[in-house]
């Protein structure tokens, strides 16, 4: 038989482990070969090995649904499958050939064997675990991100598009309206005012708007313009409809036309009003478009917050109820679409946390994407979020109204790459993201959830936390 230990020496992994050793390794092995898009391992299966790639790529993969997410290649000169201290028992992956390959396998009732008697090469093969733990980690972190992000994005993009998009119609409006203006200034000075009654027009007009607008309900509103309209029309003048509804929208009251009644001369009064109502049109334009400059703002001051997750691995004081505003404020698109009630509960008193911010970002994603996804089937639902004290931790519960996790899966939510989502919905990982960062924080995630009601608890310990008094 052709002897392989020469190829082993070539193993970047195995260059300081004796002949000998290698020798061995190959006696207790079996030799492979597979064609391409033949299955080497497959995912649940038992775990076996390690697998040495003598020739050829292999092509490692997991299965989501139907669909196939890509682990990794990899060529000659590669070792995967079980290593020593390994405590898992089925195979985590699926490995498929590449072309032509030849695979040397281990005997894995020999590690102990192998532990016992052959130090250098258990000590080569736990180094190529560390590595592996330790790149998969960073992998995984980063893939984490990239959710997160990615779902920041999807938000952000119908956020912004609202806001924008009145802008820009209100910019054209505001434009329509500035051209007639030297059409009005002729009229105005055809009505031969004298200077003094444009003043006080001027000035009750600021009165009005200066004042603070109530909230009225349809049934008040309707009643208001009917008795402005009325009383307009009674005076003839043009558009009174379309003036009723504007001098609402600027809590015009009867005393005010009547101060405007003595004001202004009857010949006078049907151009003045419809003055009246292109200034308070532009006013209106220039407010809608203050409210949407303004939103634009909030929403790139969440994603600065927001982004903490790009920033050093440091802890910093963190306000637990601005972290969730901020995720909040970037999925309020998908709360409106979705028909979502949101019933905020925050304990005003909490201290300030030192914790990741921007991990907890990713945290309060993807719990609120999960509870808004879970509500889909309804059409509608309700969010609640509350926080509290609890001894020595901050607890924060997410609940939503949906139709809850089934007892038969609950245990496995919380398992990498486990999910119920349809194909390209879900990757499985939001959940056990959120249980590797609240672990990190020496928290603790737990779930409740029953027909109708799920709740994801959070508790965070607050030991090293900063007083909100002190900031």
């Amino acid at each position: 038989m052709e002897s392989n230990t020469k190829n082993l020496q070539e193993f970047e992994a195995l260059v300081s482990v004796p002949e000998e050793q290698l020798q061995w390794l190959e006696e207790n092995s079996t030799i492979s070969n597979y064609t391409d898009g033949e299955f080497i391992t497959e995912e649940q299966g038992k775990i076996e090995g390690p697998h040495f790639i003598l020739e050829g790529k292999v092509y490692l993969f997991i299965k989501q649904g139907k669909e196939n997410r890509e682990i990794g290649m990899l060529s000659k000169g590669r070792i995967y499958g079980y290593l020593p201290y390994s405590r898992s028992k089925n195979a985590g992956v699926n490995s498929k050939a590449v072309g032509d390959v030849k695979i040397m396998t281990f005997n894995t009732d020999k590690i102990r064997e192998m532990i016992h008697d052959h130090f250098e090469l258990t000590q080569a093969l736990v180094h190529l675990m560390n590595n592996r733990v330790r790149d998969f980690t960073a992998f995984q972190q980063q893939n984490d991100k990239m959710a997160a992000l990615g779902k920041m994005a999807a938000g952000l993009a119908h956020e912004i598009n609202n806001p924008t998009a009145a802008l820009v119609s209100d910019s054209l409006s505001l434009r329509e309206h500035q051209r007639f203006a030297p059409t009005v200034l002729k009229e105005m000075v055809s009505l031969h005012l004298e200077a003094s009654q444009i003043d006080e027009i001027i000035k009750e007009l600021s009165k009005i708007l200066s004042t603070e607008k109530p909230i009225l309900n349809l049934k008040e509103r309707s009643k208001k313009e009917e008795i402005i309209a009325d009383w307009l029309d009674e005076r003839n003048i043009e558009n009174g409809e379309d003036l009723s509804e504007i001098f609402v929208d600027f809590n015009f009251s009867m005393e005010n036309l009547k101060v405007f009644d003595t004001l202004i001369p009857k010949n006078a009064q049907s151009f003045v009003f419809n003055w009246f109502m292109n200034i308070l049109g532009t006013e209106k334009l220039i407010q809608d478009i203050e409210t949407s400059s303004r939103r634009i703002a909030e929403l790139i001051k969440s994603i600065k917050i927001y982004t903490h997750m790009d920033r050093g691995s440091e802890k910093m004081a963190s306000n637990i109820h601005d972290s969730i505003r901020n995720t909040l404020s970037i999925l309020g698109y998908k709360l409106r679409k979705g028909n979502v009630e949101l019933d905020e509960r925050y304990d005003q008193t909490l201290p300030l946390v030192m914790a990741y911010t921007g991990q907890l970002n990713q945290v309060w994603t993807n719990l609120i994407d999960n509870a808004l996804d879970s509500m889909e089937i309804n059409k509608k639902g309700k969010i609640t979020i509350t926080t509290e004290r609890d001894g020595e931790f901050v607890k924060i519960s997410i609940n939503d109204d949906g139709p809850g996790i089934p007892e038969n899966i609950k245990s496995n939510i919380f398992d990498p790459f486990f999910t119920t989502k349809e194909i390209g919905k879900g990757t499985g990982m939001g959940l056990e993201t959120v249980q590797r960062i609240i672990l990190k924080h020496n928290g603790s995630v737990k779930v409740e959830s029953v027909p109708g009601s799920t709740t994801f608890i959070i508790c965070i310990p607050i030991s090293n936390s900063i007083d909100a008094d002190k900031n």
